[in-house]
């Protein structure tokens, strides 16, 4: 089964950026599907970021990132990014690329999960 693995987490102060990237083991595995990331903070559920149609056209985001964090994907080099900007210590979390389990619109069931890159955001 392919994989989906994460790059680009890392320490931050308040304010600063970090961009984040996912890329299929197997490329055709995320070709025709929504891409998403999810996050989940120490003693907290996990919660929806944001997630991008197979095409790239439609985007959501959730509330708490809208307008600090941008998502796109490169269906040339088959890789999801979360460029994020403005980043406050509530940003501090693990995130996790996603892949729909259907959809190629947006990610409304999750069917795959990266492994997780951690995000720590110092005030």
């Amino acid at each position: 089964q392919a994989q989906l693995v994460e790059f680009g987490g890392g320490l931050v102060q308040a304010g600063g950026s970090l961009r984040l990237s996912c890329e299929a083991s197997d490329p055709t595995f995320v070709d025709s599907y929504a891409m998403g990331w999810f996050r989940q903070a120490p003693g907290k559920e996990r919660e929806f970021v944001s997630s991008i149609s197979w095409d790239g056209v439609n985007t959501d985001y959730a509330d708490s990132v809208k307008g600090r964090f941008t998502i796109s994907r490169d269906n040339v080099q088959k890789t999801v990014h979360l460029q994020m900007n403005s980043l406050k210590p509530e940003d501090t979390a693990v995130y996790y690329c996603v892949r729909d389990k259907f959809s190629g619109v947006r990610v409304m069931q999750v069917g795959y999960w990266g492994q997780g890159t951690q995000v720590t955001v110092s005030s």
